[in-house]
């Protein structure tokens, strides 16, 4: 396909922007490639500048779950933004998002709705520290809960260590109040809460783990993490920014049947648009300013776009059937990917947790960062080029999870198929 306009665009962007992307991933170089630049979406399809169509399966990392540019959702923001675009007030559409929350997570009795689920994430953790009193947090390798400084930590050698920093300008002092845990490993877990429990404010975890691939839990490591986080005193944080009302209208939590202390949500809840939202229990979230002495403030919390265009969202989950279309769409992708791989020789794993799926490239299922660390990268970036020079717009790393949204229908399947072709020959 020809990309003249997009190599022009990302020769200006180099010069002005780090990399010429505004996030890391967007670079393409962990598939060695270069990005092309996007002029339109609608439905389940991306076109970019040089008028290539593609089939999306990043679906902008996950929120766009109803398609790209749905009617009722731009009719939505459109009404919305009539009226102005920014108040830095109270409006009635933020009550509404929180209600709708609410009533799809009981266990988020109060939230606060912020602009991001980075955001989300920082404020959740401060809350869980807050009311506590105590400082450190347990994460997942290989888990991606946004850019503050405390988690952006690798693991270290043993059961835990204090965590190293992970990018530069990160000082370690922020690092070590970040302990890190292989995902999936019981064991690992039980001797860090036996010997560390009561010092630790928080577990913070991806339910389904989504940044190293899609990677789901195993049978009663969820339970686990419940029941140690409560016998020590400390919350147990769910980062559904992913998950949330993608895995169920529930989430993760309604999937599993686990209930968390704290619940950070993002991506679906703004369909498109920039927001985020962290609670849980009332007694928790009641520490939050101006009620408790646990400060966090947003210009843009809550903004009116953001909370018509999240209404409109939800309001299409809430369909009859939509969450076993979702499920169809998904096994019969996954099935296809599978049935493609069978014509190489290339041993691919596909994992699928509801509409969230990947493609690894190794002969063994992936249950931890190890197992994922230890794929054929430069197989899946073959892969990935093939896919993208045959209409096919796949995440551009072998550890990010795909996406089916509610548009995806047999026209796209048809596509997808013909390219996965193309793209296991290619290998």
């Amino acid at each position: 396909m020809p990309t003249t306009r997009s190599s022009e665009l990302l020769r200006r962007a180099s010069d002005v922007l780090p990399g010429g992307v505004n996030s890391p991933v967007r670079a393409f170089r962990a598939v060695d490639g270069d990005p092309v630049f996007i002029a339109a979406a609608k439905g389940a399809e991306l076109v970019d500048v040089d008028g290539n169509r593609y089939v999306d399966y990043v679906g902008s990392w996950g929120p766009m779950i109803a398609g790209h540019a749905h009617p009722k959702v731009v009719a939505a923001v459109t009404e919305a933004m009539a009226k102005g675009s920014s108040y830095g007030a109270p409006c009635p559409g933020e009550v509404d998002l929180a209600e709708e929350i609410r009533s799809a997570y009981p266990s988020m009795q109060m939230l606060r709705l912020v602009s991001s689920g980075t955001e989300a994430v920082m404020g959740a953790l401060r809350a869980a520290r807050g009311f506590t009193g105590r400082d450190l947090v347990v994460k997942f390798e290989g888990a991606y809960h946004g850019g503050a400084d405390y988690l952006l930590v690798k693991a270290g050698s043993g059961m835990a260590t204090f965590g190293a920093p992970d990018s530069a300008g990160v000082p370690a002092a922020i690092a070590g109040t970040t302990l890190v845990l292989p995902w999936n490993d019981a064991d690992a877990l039980k001797q860090l809460f036996d010997a560390r429990g009561s010092s630790i404010a928080a577990l913070i975890l991806e339910p389904v783990v989504g940044n190293m691939g899609c990677v789901p839990p195993a049978n009663g490591f969820l339970e686990l993490t419940r029941e140690l986080t409560q016998a020590a005193g400390a919350l147990l944080v769910f980062d559904e920014v992913m998950t949330g009302f993608r895995l169920a209208y529930g989430g993760a939590q309604q999937r599993f049947g686990i209930t968390p202390d704290l619940t950070t949500l993002g991506k679906i809840i703004g369909g498109g648009l920039p927001v985020g939202a962290y609670g849980g229990k009332r007694e928790i979230m009641q520490k939050i300013s101006p009620l408790g002495p646990i400060y966090q403030a947003g210009t843009l919390s809550g903004n009116p776009l953001a909370v018509a265009a999240g209404l409109a969202n939800l309001s299409l989950l809430r369909e009859p059937g939509v969450y076993e279309k979702l499920e169809q769409s998904s096994a019969l992708l996954a099935s296809d990917i599978e049935a493609a791989a069978k014509s190489s020789t290339v041993p691919v794993v596909v994992q699928r947790v509801g509409s969230m799926l990947t493609p690894f490239f190794s002969a063994k299922p992936v249950r931890s960062w190890a197992d994922a660390d230890s794929c054929d990268r430069a197989k899946f970036g073959k892969f990935h080029r093939a896919l993208l020079d045959n209409g096919v717009y796949w995440p551009p790393s072998q550890f990010e999870a795909g996406f089916v949204s509610l548009a995806h229908g047999p026209e796209e399947r048809a596509r997808t198929q013909k390219a996965l072709s193309a793209a296991f020959a290619a290998i």
